[in-house]
Formats: C-alpha cells, sequence, structure tokens
C-alpha cells in the first residue's frame, strides 16, 4: 500500500484532518485497529508538510526488543556497552529535519516513556554512554491500536506523555465501518498486484464482491491487501468468483460467529463462550496472515509470545 484510497465520509474525514494539520509542527496521535493504515497516514502527513524534504523514519516500536529499543532510537557512544565497538546514532538524530514515527507506542517500557517524554520536552536526545544532549529538530508522529485512555487509567501508560502525544488526535476506521471503500481497494490491490506479477488484470465477480462486503474484516486493509494478492497469484481465471474465496469469508455470517442461543441454557458457560470466541479470532487472524504469526499477533494486537502461549493453550497447533 503506497496511498490512502477510500471515499467513504469517514475516510474523507480522515483526508481532511491530514489536510489540516500536515503544515503545522503538532504531534500527531493516530488511533485505529491493526490493519487500518496508520503508517499511510503518518506517511501522507510528512509529505505535505514543511518537513517533506527531510528524512522519515518509522520504527516499530513493539516489533524491537525492550533492550534494543532504548539503543535504536537514542543511538549510543563507543564503549557504551559489550559490542559498542563505535558510537552510532539513534533513529532520533537520523531523523533530523524531518518527522520520525513511532508506532505501537503503547509498548514501549515505562524507562523510554520517560526519556521520550523528555525528548518532547526539551527537544534533545542523549545517546547511550553519551554525557552531553544533542538537540534534536524532529517532528513526532505516533500509533497505537490500543486504547490509551485505559492504558493510562490501569498505569500501564504515563498521563503527562499521553497529553503530549494527544496534541492532534486521528481516529482512523476499521474498514468494517467503511465498506463502501471496499470495492475501490480491492481494484486497486488486484491492479497492483496484477502488474507486478505481468499477469492479466482480474476482477471480482459481482457475487463475489458481495462475500467480501458481508466480511468483518478484523485484519482490515490489510488483511483486504493479502487476500487480492492471494487471489491473484491462485485464480485461474481473469474473473474472481466465490468458489475462489477461502472457506472463513464464503461461510461466514453476517453476526458474530455464534450466540447464546447457539447454546442450550444448561450447557452455556461463558468461560467456554470467550474461549470459542478468542479461538475464533486467532483462527481467523492466522489464515489472513497465511500462517505467519508475526503478522497474525500484530492484526490481533498483541504480542508474538502471547500468541504462541495462546495457540499452545487453545490446542490449535
Amino acid at each position: 500500500m503506497q496511498e490512502i484510497i477510500g471515499q467513504s465520509p469517514a475516510i474523507k474525514e480522515v483526508f481532511r484532518l491530514i489536510e489540516k494539520v500536515a503544515p503545522t509542527e503538532s504531534t500527531v496521535l493516530i488511533l485505529g485497529e491493526s490493519g487500518t493504515g496508520k503508517e499511510l497516514v503518518a506517511r501522507a502527513i510528512h509529505r505535505q508538510s514543511r518537513r517533506s524534504e527531510g528524512p522519515f523514519v518509522p520504527v516499530n516500536c513493539g516489533a524491537i526488543p525492550e533492550e534494543l529499543l532504548e539503543s535504536e532510537l537514542f543511538g549510543y557512544e563507543k564503549g557504551a556497552f559489550t559490542g559498542a565497538h563505535r558510537s552510532k546514532p539513534g533513529r532520533f538524530e537520523m531523523a533530523e529535519g524531518g518527522t520520525i514515527f513511532l508506532d505501537e507506542i503503547a509498548e514501549m517500557s515505562p524507562k523510554l516513556q520517560v526519556k521520550l517524554l523528555r525528548v518532547l520536552q526539551e527537544k534533545t536526545v542523549e545517546r547511550l554512554g553519551g554525557e552531553r544532549p544533542i538537540p534534536v529538530n524532529i517532528r513526532i508522529i505516533a500509533a497505537t491500536n490500543r486504547d490509551l485512555e485505559r492504558e493510562v487509567a490501569e498505569g500501564r501508560f504515563r498521563k503527562d506523555l499521553y497529553f503530549r502525544l494527544n496534541v492532534i488526535p486521528i481516529h482512523l476506521p476499521p474498514l468494517r465501518e467503511r465498506k463502501e471503500d471496499i470495492p475501490l481497494l480491492a481494484e486497486h490491490f488486484l491492479r497492483q498486484f496484477c502488474a507486478r506479477e505481468e499477469v492479466p488484470l482480474k476482477r471480482l465477480s459481482e457475487e463475489a464482491l458481495q462475500y467480501l462486503l458481508r466480511y468483518s474484516w478484523p485484519g482490515n486493509v490489510r488483511e483486504l491487501e493479502n487476500l487480492m494478492e492471494r487471489l491473484v497469484i491462485l485464480s485461474e481465471n481473469e474473473t474472481i468468483g466465490p468458489e475462489d474465496l477461502p472457506d472463513h469469508i464464503v461461510r461466514a455470517p453476517d453476526r458474530p460467529p455464534f450466540t447464546i442461543k447457539d447454546f442450550g441454557f444448561e450447557e452455556f458457560s461463558l468461560p467456554k463462550a470467550l474461549q470459542e470466541i478468542e479461538k475464533e479470532f486467532i483462527l481467523r487472524a492466522l489464515r489472513a496472515s497465511k500462517g505467519v504469526k508475526s503478522q497474525a499477533a500484530k492484526l490481533l494486537g498483541i504480542k508474538r509470545t502471547t500468541l504462541i502461549e495462546k495457540i499452545k493453550r487453545l490446542g490449535l497447533e
């Protein structure tokens, strides 16, 4: 995905906010589920800003181990730790004159939250093992798929940092709330992948499109993109029909996976119901990510290790 596609009222509001905030120097906080395109929004803001000639430096705070994230962000001086044979600038310094995008900001440890707050307040960074602050001229855009207000209330995220980041919030709607954009997105991805694979342009039949419109898209735009790539590679005909779609989309009801009515009164148990819901969404994420656990974990908004534990506990190996 290289651009934001859509004509729905929800996505038009996002376009309006991007246009309004981009020329400013304000910190932006992008909120939305996994797969909604938060980095695309950050890049669009950077492209339309006065810093567009400077670097755009993305950092996925959830993908870098906690013990390495500090040195990645702040850099280090020679001899700061075993193996530091030379000095290295961090991502904040690399973003000088441009924009740094901190994705999955809620994954930051309390220690790093304090250091980030200092960067926002003082516009300086200090390398590991360093003794002097280094001024940085950067714009910070942060993003998360979590409810930061709840994270603050439950003591996992600093309130002062939240207020510093939440200057201009942009809420990205999930795909299920902008279904009128699905035909545009699907056509865009089909064109993109057909061109990449150098095959004749494929299109969706009306019946296949109806299945896509009915599906709930827990993985959002990323899940749709992955599906279109799969269909371009695997479908035999230029017109993609329902028979080409995966079972979980064709069979997906236009309601939750099950309701209390599916259980007899004496059989119903809340723990069992919650376990079945958890199992259903883990399976959907694994299908959408073609079994790649790190991608499935991102779709679900949890850590890879947590997903692996749940797979073992639920007997989904």
